[in-house]
């Protein structure tokens, strides 16, 4: 495992010093200091950049936000960790900011963090930076290079487990592509999509992911298991008129239940829902499959719409968890979106659960199910069918010493 290496970036030397001496401990990875903006470019021009930069935005001012843009316009470092007081407005736009700027949000370190707090960071940051490429966006894949992987199987499913919150029981597990490139190595969506997108070429991608999850679910079916797995649909997917005749006859033809099936659509997908999309729907829902809003609370939709379509799940957006301690409002929509599933008789999902501290406080206020990676990382189809047989033995051993 490669040491991380750090920028700290703050006017006064003391709060250098605490910082550097809280990470020494933990990562034998250099650790640069700077009291400007423009004193920390140069810095990481001469040693090539770092992993983390340590800013503090409120020390620096501006020239903080001009830092920041720098930063990911040369790639100057992969992750970003805002130090110093902040009103919780502009730290939630800081990190908007941060996200916007393609660098990964490691949080806030306060002025009273310690070494465990330190350690959180870097367990999210190792996350975060797992093997999962994501190569400049200004050069996307052509058509042809599309064409080739299809060609030559190169798009495969990762599955990322759900857990009940309270047992750590398997629940389930959501679909996501992944693209073993022969060059490049792993990548991940935000490479291709939008190429795959601009030559409707999405189709293709849910057709060859639902075909090798259902061999999946038959080759786990042999064993007495059954397991639900979540595929994400696009919002101009749900328009076809064969949409869900497919994914019917893609069920009979290795005789699985429709049941064993959810489809995540994100909220902002669904503002302009068309006749084809709302009968597909409620298809969908007739056959037995399941139907979740993704990333609930990160649009602009309205709660009448929410009533109105034939919905099963709810799947609540991972930035407020994110910031469940230090951000009381994040707190009242985890609980609002609790009473609200429960309301309308739906399953709620909390994803971007990276910590025990979260999932025992998420446990506490009610949630019931999470998802994140501080539970399990995505995995490819032979881990995730061992994973899912460990899991039953664990269970039956359970229940047997109980």
């Amino acid at each position: 495992m490669q040491p991380i290496s750090f920028l700290v970036l703050d006017a006064q030397l003391c709060e250098r010093q605490r910082i550097v001496a809280l990470l020494q401990p933990l990562e034998p990875g250099p650790v640069h200091q700077a009291s400007t903006s423009q004193e920390a470019l140069e810095g990481l021009r001469r040693c090539g950049g770092v992993d983390i930069a340590i800013c503090n935005l409120r020390t620096a001012g501006r020239d903080g936000l001009t830092f920041l843009r720098e930063v990911s316009k040369a790639h100057l470092a992969r992750a970003i960790l805002i130090t110093g007081q902040m009103d919780a407005s502009l730290r939630s736009a800081a990190h908007s900011m941060i996200t916007c700027l393609g660098l990964q949000v490691l949080g806030d370190l306060g002025q009273t963090s310690d070494v465990e707090q330190i350690q959180v960071v870097l367990d999210a940051y190792r996350a975060g930076s797992d093997k999962l490429v994501t190569p400049e966006l200004d050069a996307p894949p052509s058509f042809a290079e599309i064409q080739r992987a299809f060609d030559d199987d190169e798009f495969e499913p990762y599955y990322q487990p759900k857990f009940m919150l309270n047992s750590g029981e398997l629940k389930g597990a959501e679909v996501l592509a992944r693209w073993n490139h022969p060059r490049l190595g792993l990548l991940s969506p935000a490479y291709f999509l939008a190429t795959l997108e601009a030559h409707h070429l999405l189709d293709k991608l849910l057709a060859r992911l639902l075909e090798k999850g259902l061999m999946l679910q038959k080759a786990l079916a042999l064993t007495g298991l059954s397991v639900e797995l979540a595929f994400n649909v696009h919002a101009t997917q749900l328009g076809s008129t064969t949409f869900v005749d497919k994914i019917e006859k893609a069920l009979n033809r290795l005789g699985l239940p429709a049941h064993g099936l959810l489809f995540e659509i994100t909220e902002t997908g669904l503002v302009n829902s068309t006749v084809n999309s709302l009968e597909n729907l409620i298809r969908l829902r007739l056959m037995g499959c399941g139907l979740a809003m993704d990333d609930f609370g990160s649009g602009y939709s309205s709660l009448q719409r929410l009533c109105g379509l034939p919905f099963s799940q709810l799947k609540l957006d991972g930035s407020f968890v994110r910031e469940l301690e230090s951000r009381p409002d994040h707190r009242a929509v985890i609980e609002s979106a609790v009473t609200l599933a429960d309301s309308l008789g739906l399953s709620l999902v909390v994803e971007g659960v990276e910590t025990s501290e979260q999932q025992a406080q998420l446990h506490r206020m009610g949630c019931s199910i999470g998802q994140g990676y501080g539970l399990a990382r995505p995995m490819p189809t032979t881990r995730f069918f061992q994973y899912c047989l460990d899991a039953e033995r664990d269970k039956r051993n359970y229940l047997l010493t109980a």
